[in-house]
């Protein structure tokens, strides 16, 4: 069984812009979002991911009632991340994010956090992708305006 992994919008409109969607889910995991993160953040111009892959999850009852006692704590995380987050407690896995906000609620509340740069350090691991490939795929995720710590992407890129 592969290993799961909550994603937060960011992460999948970051690999759509380095093109490495395909790529993205030959990892050797399942990824999952919130339904209604999904519905109201990508279903409009991403409507394909789940055919992908992307499988979409619903909270629970008690993971409801956990994200609306944390949207007030966490006001700089937007509310659908909060569900991202709650949604990785509840299934206890990590999650995938690069918004700063949502990394640091997440790993207060004791969540394992990664992000852009690990999964592209996995792609190239793997030989999914080359060095070269994640190289371009920054590249074009930096022109579209994504914000990553671009040096520190190239530098764990160097380091493979």
């Amino acid at each position: 069984m592969q290993q799961l992994l909550i994603s937060d919008a960011n992460i999948l409109i970051d690999m759509e812009k380095g093109e490495l969607l395909t790529q993205l889910f030959q990892l050797p995991y399942q990824f999952a979002i919130p339904d209604i993160l999904f519905v109201e953040e990508l279903e409009e111009e991403h409507a394909h991911l789940p055919a992908m892959g992307l499988t979409l999850e619903e909270l629970s009852p008690d993971s409801m009632m956990h994200a609306m006692e944390l949207i007030p704590l966490y006001l700089n995380a937007s509310r659908n991340d909060i569900f991202a987050l709650c949604l990785a407690k509840q299934k206890n896995c990590p999650l995938v994010t690069g918004d700063m906000a949502l990394r640091k609620a997440a790993e207060k509340e004791g969540i394992v956090v990664q992000g852009t740069i690990s999964l592209i350090t996995q792609l190239v691991r793997q030989q999914i992708i080359t060095k070269e490939t994640a190289l371009k795929a920054y590249e074009k995720m930096k022109l579209s305006g994504r914000r990553l710590p671009w040096k520190v992407a190239i530098e764990h890129l160097n380091a493979l």
